[in-house]
């Protein structure tokens, strides 16, 4: 299918684009000759995924490509318990589509809104010290490159590429499926408790090392961290899942209503947020409950919002979050969104924000109705101090000049760039910024 571009608005109402055309393939065919097309044209191509990303990854002021109809189960290999997802999959449908073969995600992040593709091309992750981002958990993939060309990536076809496509920033070609390597189906005990924030911080390392699934988050103007720990268990143990209407309370009418209400009183009255801030603490965050991992790693988020995220070397999370919390406070700011604090194991992916380093992430946030750029350009600066590499999909001010001394293999992936999309078919504002010319 076919369109004239009508204006295209991404979640976090950051980035907006009127593409000269939409098309809908729903097969790689469609994709490569979409691909195709642009180039003989001399037009741009961007997928488009659920527009998650607060940055400009995916604006295309050319053609843009909606991978909606490019979605489900390909193939699975149940003995190795590998599955092949068409890339425009939403990880919301995952769950449905892994069931039957008693097959889950080994991470996954508090989101599932977002395609696939989209998820891992932005370097995507859940919490753990011991897991990596979802980019981590492909074993294969295919895309479309500049030449309008089928590429297999695995671990036996063109193998020294997959450190750069798994997390590629739409830079490398239009994905059209991934294989993902899942693990037996199991369940999560979540246990979220109130702590004090000293002491949270003071068995953060500890605690991001032996648990699980670890995380917080601290509401700025209060001393209390929300705390919340998963422990994987098999399938066979008893289930003990939140009451609907329990659940409902708590993440529907709290934090996404009543919360909402209050973001926006907070852009005319500031001065609500403090008090505001100190009651959420209070009414949230004290559950303990089972049940199968999806349900547990995931929770709607309906209030719609800006976010920076930093991932630093993780021994420098207490450090960094006492510099953003001395920050607040001299500043000034009343900020009502919290700020949410995770890890991840190292990994080998050129440019994932963990590579070759035992990582933290710090994660601030602020209504969509307030201008974050004072705020988040402040917390940059903390976190660039601490040796930060932004997340992908998420705001932040850094260029290409700037990056190359955060990533070691940043020119290797530059490289493989060049001799999949020599042309930058694939090329927009934000991957120049990035990326370079």
């Amino acid at each position: 299918m076919t369109a004239t571009g009508a204006v295209w608005r991404n979640w976090g109402r950051t980035e907006t684009a009127r593409p000269a055309r939409v098309e809908r393939p729903a097969t790689a065919e469609a994709v490569q000759r979409a691909v195709s097309a642009a180039a003989r044209q001399g037009m741009r191509v961007k997928p488009v995924g659920a527009g998650h990303s607060f940055t400009g990854i995916a604006v295309a002021p050319g053609v843009q490509l909606d991978l909606t109809d490019l979605s489900g189960v390909i193939a699975v290999d149940e003995e190795l318990g590998r599955v092949t997802l068409a890339a425009g999959t939403r990880l919301h449908q995952l769950p449905r589509l892994l069931r039957p073969y008693g097959l889950a995600l080994q991470n996954m992040g508090d989101i599932d809104r977002q395609t696939i593709a989209g998820a891992t091309s932005t370097g995507t992750h859940g919490t753990g010290g011991g897991f990596g981002g979802l980019a981590t958990q492909i074993v294969a993939l295919t895309l479309v490159n500049g030449a309008g060309e089928l590429v297999r990536v695995s671990e036996t076809e063109n193998a020294e590429l997959l450190p750069a496509v798994r997390l590629g920033l739409g830079a490398l070609g239009v994905i059209v499926d991934i294989t993902v390597q899942c693990v037996p189906a199991y369940l999560l005990q979540a246990v979220e408790r109130p702590e004090p924030l000293q002491q949270t911080l003071d068995s953060f390392l500890e605690r991001s090392a032996t648990e699980d699934h670890f995380e917080f988050y601290w509401f700025p103007h209060t001393e209390t961290a929300l705390t919340k720990t998963n422990t994987r268990l098999p399938l066979t143990e008893p289930r003990a899942p939140l009451p609907a209407f329990g659940r409902w309370v708590d993440d529907e009418l709290l934090a996404n209503g009543l919360y909402r209400g209050v973001c926006a009183l907070g852009t005319v009255v500031p001065a609500v947020v403090p008090p505001f801030s100190r009651l959420a603490q209070k009414l949230t965050g004290n559950r303990d409950f089972t049940d199968v991992s999806p349900s547990v790693f995931v929770t709607n988020r309906s209030v719609r919002f800006r976010e920076m995220e930093y991932a630093i070397p993780r021994a420098s999370v207490p450090e960094a979050l006492a510099e953003v919390k001395a920050l607040i406070e001299k500043r000034g700011w009343r900020i009502s969104f919290p700020v949410e604090v995770r890890s991840a194991a190292a990994d080998d992916n050129w440019l994932s924000t963990a590579h070759g380093r035992e990582t933290g992430y710090i994660a601030v946030h602020r209504y969509y109705r307030e201008d974050p750029a004072e705020y988040f350009r402040a917390v940059e600066a903390i976190m660039m101090a601490h040796g930060g590499r932004p997340h992908w999909g998420k705001m932040h001010t850094r260029d290409a000049e700037s990056l190359r001394s955060a990533y070691p293999r940043f020119d290797d992936f530059v490289a493989v760039r060049d001799r999949l999309d020599p042309e930058r078919l694939f090329a927009n504002s934000y991957l120049q910024r990035v990326l370079g010319a």
